[in-house]
């Protein structure tokens, strides 16, 4: 498991929005993708408006979108000393504390995923699953500029939909056997 800090946050009132849950699916994420070191990113869900000022104001796009990805460090590092860095010497009191890489943030519009859920084929948890999915992907330095990248990055997608769809099942299974047991 990676030593990365994932901070929710719902900021928007139009459809009902499972922060944790979405933290959790972003979590397996950056566990997948192997982010070293201790990192951190923030995973925001907006309503129309703003995502839409920030698309205009980052971006040049005009009107709300589904997602948004805005990465912080160009490069996950390995934290310690690099050579050529400088840094206390051999013998020196304990290393000063490395701060933590920040990834980024990943905004997402839960009204127009549910608009566009529906265009789709999918519900609008499957929807948000997709957008938190592939807003972290783009934090770390996935693309669909050309074809082959596009192709890499849906695969990916798809590959870490499938374990969370899983893994929420065996949570389901194993909360549905503890409610049986208890008598709930």
């Amino acid at each position: 498991m990676s030593d990365v800090s994932i901070f929710g946050s719902d900021e928007q009132h139009d459809v009902a929005v499972d922060v944790m849950r979405w933290v959790s699916l972003a979590r397996l994420v950056v566990d997948e993708e192997k982010v070293p070191g201790q990192s951190e990113l923030s995973l925001l869900f907006v309503d129309r408006p703003t995502i839409a000022e920030l698309n205009e104001k980052f971006l040049g796009g005009n009107g709300p979108t589904d997602v948004l990805a805005f990465p912080m460090d160009d490069d996950l590092v390995l934290p310690g000393r690099q050579p050529d860095q400088g840094g206390r010497g051999p013998g020196a009191p304990g290393e000063a504390g490395e701060p933590p890489t920040l990834i980024g943030d990943v905004v997402v519009c839960p009204s127009v995923a549910a608009a566009q859920a529906p265009e789709h084929g999918v519900t609008v948890d499957e929807e948000l699953a997709l957008l938190v999915v592939h807003g972290v992907l783009h934090l770390l330095n996935y693309d669909h500029a050309d074809p082959r990248e596009e192709a890499t990055m849906r695969q990916r997608e798809r590959e870490l939909l499938a374990s969370f769809r899983e893994r929420e099942q065996v949570r389901g299974t194993s909360r549905d056997a503890t409610d049986r047991e208890s008598g709930a």
